[in-house]
């Protein structure tokens, strides 16, 4: 049997639907990334931070979260978070009472994500590959905390499109080492030692548990430049 005699024809009557439904919704992710680009174009410099919508605030690390978040916020940064609850909740909050735009990146989902109340700029998307791409678009260092498969998911990503060199360089930091340090041994015992990733690759995170060395190790980064893209990164940014 040919490949073509295995894959069924379309009937006449639903073709014509599909494909104009599919036309509609290419326009409707167009629509969402000139919305969200034209309202955060101007949010810089910005610190994304990711982490589980499943902490309560009295969780330590929701406290923590905040923390960071208000330093971040004090010292000029304005704080981009996933717009839901838990650890979302506790970057737009302490950004919210700083000094710099607390901002929420919400999706729509029909379970978990709700918006929280901290949020100077609220923008909602239905698709993640819009959302991740503003994540990126507007960041100038990522700041994980612990969370699940959307912050793994996150978390790789950047890692992902910093070491094939799609994206610049930021600092990735991740928060509370006792929480990472089973995954990064993992890293280094599978990954590495496979050859499945480079040793060098792993120098692309650095673990930090102080809210004080979060924003430290940021500008150490960008001490001898600006927070802005360098020109061949304004580049590499638009391909991204």
């Amino acid at each position: 049997m040919s490949v073509k005699e295995k894959i069924p024809p379309a009937t006449a009557t639903t073709e014509p639907e599909f494909n104009g439904r599919e036309s509609w919704r290419i326009l409707g992710i167009m629509a969402e990334f000139v919305e969200a680009a034209e309202r955060l174009n101007l949010i810089r410099p910005a610190v994304s931070i990711f982490g589980s919508a499943r902490v309560e605030p009295d969780h330590p690390y929701y406290a923590l979260t905040e923390r960071i978040a208000r330093l971040l916020s004090d010292a000029g940064f304005a704080v981009i978070s996933g717009g839901g609850p838990g650890i979302m909740e506790a970057a737009n909050k302490g950004a919210f009472f700083g000094k710099s735009p607390s901002v929420g990146l919400n999706i729509q989902l029909p379970l978990e994500q709700h918006a929280n109340a901290y949020q100077d700029i609220s923008q909602s998307f239905k698709h993640f590959f819009a959302r991740k791409f503003m994540f990126v678009k507007c960041a100038s260092a990522y700041v994980v905390m612990p969370g699940g498969l959307g912050t793994l998911d996150e978390l790789l990503e950047a890692m992902t499109l910093v070491q094939t060199r799609k994206s610049r360089k930021i600092p990735i930091i991740l928060v509370h080492d006792a929480f990472w340090r089973g995954l990064l041994d993992w890293f280094r015992d599978r990954l590495v030692s496979e050859r499945m990733i480079s040793p060098e690759d792993l120098d692309l995170i650095q673990v930090i548990d102080e809210p004080e060395g979060v924003v430290e190790a940021i500008f150490k980064h960008y001490e001898t430049r600006g927070f802005m893209p360098l020109p061949e990164e304004h580049e590499i940014m638009l391909n991204l």
